[in-house]
């Protein structure tokens, strides 16, 4: 737990700790009431697309509505003024976000239906892999786009080889089955091998000759066999990072986080953290 001498810190600085980090008592609490009152706000847009419900509540539900949009428009200036350059935050991710679930509900006051797109809130349930402090897996998923780069070239080869499989197995099946089973074209019938290799299986299309059905079964188990491979690349990549373990703490200047555990300073701008 994040340790801080309250006496020291200004209103900006305790508010700020309060709405953009999860490391202290306040500022957990501070981020699930927000994530109930999501998920609150969130059941009352399904309930109010229910029609019969919608014409039996439809008050309720209307001022429930304009009641979290205040809260959210308050919270949402809250974040701005906490913070040394509103403009990190306005135009960062998290902040667009929370821009776009606050402003639907004004705008239905102009455009009729526009109120539905108070859904976008959905998005800012993002926010629970701070509450639940999940921003190593967050790190984690850097490095899994990290290594997913470094491996590109040989996903690039391996889908172009399977690329390659399913265009001289659909051709195979084209000429095995024919027109009258379905295979009416080479495409659709590499449509068929794609299908077939992946273990998706739509049915759609099915070998009836014994020949067909035994190339088809011969795909089958070769789509388990190929599925494999990327995992195989992908994880030999990932075995080159080496772990770091972050908090939440949150730059009060740029509000950038994903600090490790012992930092005193911000790694983008040099900041002093609170």
């Amino acid at each position: 737990m994040k340790k801080t001498n309250l006496k020291n810190q200004t209103w900006k600085e305790r508010l700020h700790e309060i709405i953009y980090e999860a490391d202290t008592p306040a500022g957990k609490l501070f981020d699930v009431v927000l994530l109930i009152t999501i998920i609150v706000s969130i059941l009352l847009v399904m309930l109010e697309s229910v029609e019969k419900f919608d014409n039996k509540y439809h008050d309720l539900l209307n001022i429930s509505e304009w009641i979290i949009t205040i809260l959210f428009s308050i919270e949402y200036i809250l974040r701005i003024i906490s913070i040394k350059k509103p403009i990190k935050y306005i135009f960062s991710f998290y902040g667009i976000i929370d821009l776009l679930s606050t402003i639907p509900k004004y705008l239905s006051l102009f455009i009729i239906g526009s109120h539905n797109l108070v859904a976008f809130r959905a998005l800012r349930l993002l926010r629970i892999f701070r509450v639940l402090k999940l921003t190593r897996y967050i790190g984690a998923s850097n490095k899994l786009i990290k290594a997913i780069k470094a491996s590109r070239a040989k996903i690039i080869v391996f889908l172009f080889f399977v690329l390659i499989l399913c265009i001289i197995l659909g051709t195979i099946m084209y000429l095995v089955e024919g027109v009258d089973r379905g295979f009416t074209s080479i495409p659709k019938s590499v449509y068929w091998a794609i299908v077939t290799l992946t273990t998706v299986g739509f049915g759609d299309i099915a070998p009836q000759t014994p020949l067909g059905q035994f190339i088809a079964s011969i795909i089958m188990i070769l789509g388990y066999s190929i599925i494999a491979i990327p995992t195989g690349i992908v994880t030999s990549e990932l075995t080159k990072t080496t772990p770091v373990n972050t908090n939440t703490q949150s730059c009060p200047n740029c509000s950038y986080s994903g600090h490790k555990d012992d930092a005193k300073y911000c790694y983008h701008c040099g900041t002093k953290l609170n």
